[in-house]
């Protein structure tokens, strides 16, 4: 049987038409973009570095003073650079030190992550992309999942023991907890929200739908 690759099956999906998944549109990229965007303005960040933006939707719903798009799907960038010429977007490969910003993104990214040392290097990368906050948007439990793109992982207990320079300092439920009858438009993850040790952290929560 051969072994999952991540980068592989996303650079196909998007070169076939694909997007990044129904939880990029409607309701739940309100949700999210309403939370980053009100997080960003209450703690003054004053740049983002997202880690696995795919189709470029979310970001479009984002207000942010300076914004880089990093993924693994060559189809996927070019899309988002043509539609928005006036931000940045960077090839995983190519992501070095120059890219760090004040807040790192990981919105609906971990839980496609199969591989373990794929995963584990997203992880380093976000934080060590980070200056003063890393979010994260994911799944939190070890648990199966028919899909063969999607693996569950209790994430928060690999981030405490390989970050030891950051605080979790909010776990913020998403409004729309995950319904079997309506998948696409309800969620499993939830927002993970990360400081730099000594960094003062501001979090809204949002109010209930």
């Amino acid at each position: 049987m051969t072994a999952f690759d991540s980068t592989a099956y996303w650079e196909a999906r998007y070169r076939g038409g694909g997007n990044s998944g129904a939880g990029s549109y409607g309701r739940l990229a309100a949700f999210k973009a309403d939370f980053i965007n009100a997080f960003v303005a209450d703690n003054h960040v004053d740049g983002v570095l997202d880690l696995g933006c795919g189709d470029g939707h979310l970001q479009s719903l984002l207000h942010v003073p300076a914004y880089t798009g990093v993924d693994v799907s060559i189809t996927a960038l070019a899309c988002c650079i043509t539609r928005y010429p006036h931000r940045r977007f960077v090839p995983l490969p190519q992501l070095d030190a120059s890219h760090a910003a004040d807040l790192a993104l990981s919105i609906d990214v971990i839980f496609h992550l199969i591989e373990d040392d794929v995963f584990a290097r997203h992880v380093a990368s976000a934080f060590d992309h980070a200056r003063r906050f890393v979010l994260m948007y994911a799944s939190n439990a070890e648990r199966n999942w028919a899909a063969p793109h999607v693996r569950h992982r209790r994430f928060t207990d690999h981030v405490a023991a390989t970050q030891p320079g950051w605080r979790l300092t909010a776990h913020v439920p998403n409004l729309y907890p995950y319904d079997p009858d309506r998948p696409d438009d309800t969620s499993f993850a939830d927002f993970f929200v990360y400081a730099r040790s000594g960094a003062a952290c501001t979090v809204r929560v949002p109010a209930a739908a």
